[in-house]
């Protein structure tokens, strides 16, 4: 926490001088300072939050204070990259000017008409390390020595569309910037949801007692629910409530496709605008956790904790999609079972075929170049997508290697991290081309990526299986990653699909909060698709399979299958 800790966050509790009384049409401010909690540990500093009229559950930010904490986040200390913010304060007016090498890229504070405008908002918020504005890799692609590792970005195919200047109108939502005293006060919920979410830095969550930065809050509930639970201040109701549907209508990315035209008509229409606006912080929650589940019933919108105001509250709900999924996974795991009671191996040769099969997609190590370390690949455990895919690998090409057919079987995956999706999509196809567009600026962005399969550093024909014939397994399951994928496959022609329509699932998941500190995540307004005849097309209905596979029983019959994918191939 480089630039953070350095700030001088040592006023405690004060009054500050000059502020007035409200028939003055002046605000009463107070600021203390909280400890600041990374996830799990204490940062070792304290973080100064400004409080208003007395209400001490509604914290502010001063302008000031966020420009040190844009200074910190943004950099990307592992590959050298450190960004620099500059503040300009004209009047009622504040820019925060990003200094990149390309870019000059502003975010204007307006406190007399409660605005917040961006230049371009994708290129203001990207990450450090990002290689686009809207990438989808988050592993660091050079060591130490500026050697590549893991993923190469290919220029070729690789474009960006940038998107429409974008204001968020604060005012409609009863969100108020106050400037007084010399001071711009910004609600730090205001930020979190403007910035740190969508930029995947965590959510801010303050309790009274402490303040917490985290993507979700289950690693930090001891810490998050050490105080006592109660009602909301009316005033934190009533901004909490706005601040929701502020958050909602700009970056919930299924909103069109839901056909809500606001959030503030929709908590209205099904009954819920009164609870989410009354003090009972536990009613509020329930409120949000049924909208979740019953209005939005999309599998990237779900629950994650409710409010310490709220306590660890032990009630769970689950809507008709989750549920659909959650089926057909009983399904496939029971026929699974059946037929490998041992458990299914990560990689597992019958015949001419080899068949690797995982789960979720996921990454075990800290540091990409923690691959390179490692003398024999097939020390690599399964759990790790980019690891069991360099083992399977080596074994694939071995000399006399009897492989012919190489199978992914992801009847049962139900997602996980991007850039093991796109390690696995790069090492089937050569080079992964994947496409985000983003429904809230109108941003486009192709990025085309190569892999490092065998860990020599190169990027060629050697970290590749193309010239096999390629078989890709898919069931209703098939979810987010799961579904990205064979939806590339599918629009590759490369890659032969079998089973049942898979799960769908396009936006990137959005971790966020509310401003009482209930933690959730939607589907964010950043869409996977695929490019097709110079168009994007999102992947949420799922891809169709080139052969039907009728029950989950024929997807583990692997010498039954073998024989019928040599039939067909």
């Amino acid at each position: 926490m480089k630039k953070l800790i350095l700030l001088v966050l040592a006023l405690g509790l004060a009054v500050l001088s000059g502020a007035g009384c409200a028939e003055n049409g002046k605000h009463d401010l107070t600021s203390a300072s909280f400890p600041l909690y990374y996830e799990t540990f204490e940062t070792g500093t304290d973080m100064r939050l400004y409080f208003v009229d007395g209400v001490k559950d509604l914290p502010y930010i001063e302008a000031e204070d966020m420009l040190a904490m844009l200074e910190e986040f943004y950099d990307a200390p592992a590959v050298g990259i450190d960004i620099h913010f500059t503040l300009e304060k004209n009047g009622s007016v504040l820019t925060y000017r990003r200094l990149d090498d390309q870019y000059h890229l502003l975010m204007t504070l307006d406190f007399e008409r409660d605005t917040i405008d961006f230049v371009d908002y994708n290129m203001f918020c990207q990450r450090g390390d990002a290689s686009t504005i809207m990438d989808s890799v988050v592993l660091n692609v050079f060591n130490s020595k500026g050697e590549p590792t893991v993923f190469q970005k290919v220029d070729k195919g690789s474009y960006t569309r940038f998107g429409d200047p974008l204001t968020f109108y604060l005012e409609q939502y009863g969100i108020d910037l106050i400037a007084q005293d010399g001071l711009y006060l910004i609600p730090l919920q205001t930020m979190s949801d403007i910035i740190m979410s969508p930029s995947n830095k965590g959510n801010f969550f303050f309790n009274g007692k402490n303040l917490i930065l985290s993507s979700d809050l289950k690693s930090c509930a001891q810490v998050y629910y050490d105080v006592p639970t109660g009602k909301r201040s009316q005033e934190l109701a009533d901004f909490g409530y706005g601040e929701l549907c502020m958050l909602l209508d700009y970056f919930y990315g299924l909103r069109d496709t839901h056909k809500i035209d606001s959030f503030t008509r929709l908590f209205h229409n099904v009954g819920f605008d009164v609870i989410l606006k009354d003090p009972d912080a536990e009613q509020a929650d329930l409120a949000l956790y049924r909208t979740i589940v019953d209005f939005l019933d999309d599998n990237h919108t779900s629950w994650n904790a409710f409010s310490y105001l709220s306590g660890p509250v032990d009630y769970k709900a689950s809507g008709a999609a989750r549920t659909h999924i959650f089926d057909h996974l009983e399904r496939q795991e029971q026929a699974r079972a059946k037929a490998y009671p041992q458990g299914i191996p990560g990689y597992e040769e019958v015949g001419n075929t080899a068949y690797i099969t995982f789960d979720h997609f996921d990454w075990m190590v800290s540091d990409a170049e923690e691959y390179y370390g490692v003398e024999d690949p097939r020390v690599f455990p399964d759990e790790d997508t980019i690891g069991l895919i360099m083992k399977a690998h080596a074994m694939i090409t071995r000399e006399n290697s009897p492989v012919e057919n190489v199978v992914l079987d992801l009847s049962a995956n139900l997602g996980g991290a991007d850039d093991a999706a796109i390690f696995a999509m790069a090492w089937f196809l050569g080079e992964a081309s994947i496409s985000v567009t983003d429904n809230m600026t109108g941003a486009m962005c192709t990025t085309v990526y190569r892999a490092d399969v065998n860990r020599d550093r190169k990027f060629d024909e050697q970290d590749t299986v193309s010239d096999k014939h390629l078989f890709c397994l898919i069931s209703p399951v098939s979810f987010s990653c799961g579904n990205l994928v064979p939806c590339i496959f599918k629009e590759s022609g490369k890659v032969t699909l079998l089973g049942r329509t898979s799960g769908g699932g396009s936006c990137a998941v959005m971790n966020t909060s509310t401003a009482w500190g209930t933690a959730f995540q939607i589907s964010s307004n950043q869409r996977m698709s695929f490019l097709k005849n110079g168009s994007f097309y999102d992947i949420d209905r799922g891809a169709d399979p080139d052969f039907v596979l009728a029950s989950p029983e024929r997807y583990y019959d692997r010498a039954a299958l073998t024989e019928y994918l040599n039939s067909i191939r």
